[in-house]
């Protein structure tokens, strides 16, 4: 058998290692996400003595009789809970409310709202479409500096890590309460979705909308879409 020139040896060796590189790539960036995110990873009683600017509850899926889907409702009811605790005076609901039939924080905040908590502390960030905007406008539009994140475990990290890496001092509460029928693709798409959210952590591009200043210091009411009694 002809042997290969050493021209070619070397390029196919070459090829070689830039394949297995691009491969494990995925794998490095899910373990700097996972691992430099973990040590902000806390209980709610340690949250309660960080003296947050608010609580960042992220949205998530809403059945369409506009009722919060399990996960969704675990990550409220542990919002509330870090807010009966006194981690936070304000609470930040931040979700997808891009289309007229699909409401997530006019959801999170009525059933908030129906389990106690005031609403003139709940704020609401129509304009989340994603973990990376919700944390960027959390910054730029509610003037947020210190915050306590609440989403479940799988996603946490990833939260926990863009924030940083924004400038926000953030720490995470898990709101895992039961076990999700979804849970084995969301870990999928949790492992694609951190590769994604690295290189905009890196590349920093402006969320979908920005807008006005709205403090969170201020009154919850400018972010009202809707009456309430």
């Amino acid at each position: 058998m002809k042997k290969l020139p050493k021209k070619v040896k070397k390029l196919l060796i070459a090829l070689l290692i830039v394949c297995l590189c691009a491969g494990a790539a995925p794998f490095v960036v899910n373990g700097i996400v996972v691992l430099s995110a973990k040590k902000y990873y806390i209980t709610p009683e340690e949250a309660a003595e960080k003296g947050a600017d608010c609580i960042l509850v992220l949205g998530a899926w809403v059945m369409s009789e506009g009722v919060p889907s399990h996960m969704l409702e675990d990550r409220i009811l542990k919002g509330i809970e870090l807010y009966d605790l006194g981690a936070s005076d304000r609470i930040l609901m931040s979700g997808d409310n891009g289309q007229k039939n699909y409401d997530e924080v006019n959801t999170m905040k009525d059933y908030a709202i129906k389990k106690g908590v005031p609403k003139d502390v709940i704020f609401l960030d129509h304009a989340g479409f994603s973990t990376y905007e919700s944390m960027y406008r959390a910054k730029e539009i509610f003037g947020v500096k210190k915050l306590i994140v609440v989403t479940q475990e799988y996603h946490l990290y990833r939260a926990i890590y863009i924030a940083r890496r924004l400038g926000l001092e953030v720490y995470g509460v898990n709101s895992d309460l039961r076990d999700y029928q979804t849970a084995a693709y969301d870990n999928v798409r949790e492992f694609l979705a951190r590769c994604k959210d690295f290189a905009f952590c890196v590349l920093k591009p402006k969320p979908t909308y920005l807008g006005e200043p709205i403090p969170i210091a201020g009154s919850a009411s400018l972010t009202d879409d809707r009456v309430r009694a």
